[in-house]
This record gives structure tokens, sequence and C-alpha cells, in this order.
């Protein structure tokens, strides 16, 4: 017997469902009786439910079911649909093409945000809410850059930087700046803490074993002398 290979059998339309599937369907389009092909196409997309696993997770869109019919019969298939029918067209029209952003940044590694919040600043016309919108952008343009790079950003850069993005209009002096550290990170790394030899162990190592005598006198030093008959009598209880 010669088998049948795949590439002698008709392409797999929609591989989701299999090929099994396609030739219902193929089957179901070679009936005479439009009442009978409706029949058995319901019967199908409940067989299709059951078989296909992501079909039960997303019930959702019912009418896909019978539009996946449609492409599979190559949209040549004459049934009561309880949807309307699709069109070739626009089942397999192309999705319009999104057009990349071409905003120009001028400074790529604080990112097009802080641009807009240079606009933002320029509006107030409080000296000292611009101040305070001076110490929050060297916050954040710092922290920003130290997330792309290890380096660290000097302040003068930074707002040398917020001067040329503001055209001149923010502006603070440098000596202020470093004087008060007001362009430090808005959070630190934390570093991990490496545990000393012999932590964790409790005090064990660095504690001498106690010994508790009879009676609750405490520890008691071994002496010889002291102890110098009690092995005779020892003995002597033995013998007995």
């Amino acid at each position: 017997m010669i088998g049948e290979y795949n590439s002698s059998r008709p392409h797999i339309i929609l591989k989701e469902y299999g090929r099994n599937v396609q030739k219902l369907v193929e089957y179901i389009r070679s009936l005479p009786s439009i009442e009978k092909r409706t029949e058995l196409a319901y019967t199908l997309i409940e067989l299709i439910k059951q078989l296909t696993p992501s079909i039960k997770e997303q019930p959702d869109n019912p009418q896909r079911l019978w539009d996946d019919l449609y492409i599979i019969a190559d949209f040549d298939l004459s049934v009561n649909n309880p949807y309307p029918v699709p069109e070739r067209e626009i089942l397999f029209k192309k999705p319009m093409r999104m057009e990349y952003p071409k905003n120009d940044v001028r400074f790529r590694h604080y990112g097009k945000n802080i641009e807009k919040l240079v606009k933002e600043a320029l509006k107030k016309d409080d000296p000292q809410e611009r101040e305070e919108s001076i110490i929050y952008l060297g916050k954040l343009m710092k922290t920003f850059y130290g997330n792309w790079n290890k380096e660290t950003l000097d302040d003068s850069v930074i707002l040398r930087d917020i001067q040329a993005m503001s055209g001149g209009a923010l502006n603070m002096t440098i000596e202020k700046v470093r004087d008060e550290n007001l362009f430090e990170k808005l959070y630190k790394e934390r570093k991990k803490v490496r545990p000393q030899q012999g932590q964790g162990q409790g005090n064990s190592t660095h504690q001498q074993p106690r010994h508790s005598g009879g009676g609750g006198g405490g520890h008691r030093p071994f002496n010889k002398n002291n102890n110098k008959g009690g092995n005779n009598n020892f003995r002597r209880r033995r013998d007995q």
C-alpha cells in the first residue's frame, strides 16, 4: 500500500484547525441541499469548539468561527449563516502602515519627556517655582542618565543642558547646585550587604561552654587532692 505524503495533499488553509476540518468543509460544500449544508455547518462549528482549546478560552467572538469556515471554503460556501457573509477584500486587507515618530530629540539620553517638562517649567512666572523646576529637572536628568550609563554625570553638564533646552531662560549658578547638592538622584541603588564570617551562627563560637555542677553550685575545677580518696572508696564498694 502506497502511503499518502503531505507534499501531494492540498495545502491546509488554516492550520490551527487541521486537515480533517478542511476535509469536512469540502464535504459540506459538495452537498446539494442548503438545509443539509447549514445543519452540518452548525455541527462542525460545535465540533471545532470542542477540538480547539483556544476557542474554549475565548468564546466571546462566535462570528469568527463562521468567517473561518468561509476562509477554509475559499469563500465558496452557501449556507444560512447567522452572521453577514464576510468579504474577501476586508478579511485579507493589509493594515495601515504605522509611521515611526520623527520627533527630533536633542538629548536622547534624557528622553523626550524631559524636553516637555522644560517647556512646562518655562510657563511658570514665579522665580521660586522656576528654581524648584530646575532642581527637579536636574534630579530627573541625573537619574535617567544613570539608568543607562555607569558613569556619573557632572552637575555642570546637567545645568548646561537645561540652559540649552530652555534657550537660557532656566538658569542657576553651579556653585549653589554643588554646595547644596541639589541635583542628587531621586533614588539610590541599594548595595548588597555580605554577611560577615561567622555571622548567623550565634555566639557559640565566641563563648566557652558552661558546666553546671550538682546542686546548682556551678562549675568546680577538678582538684586531684580533693579526689584523692574517692577512687579508693569506689573500688572498695565494688569489691564488697
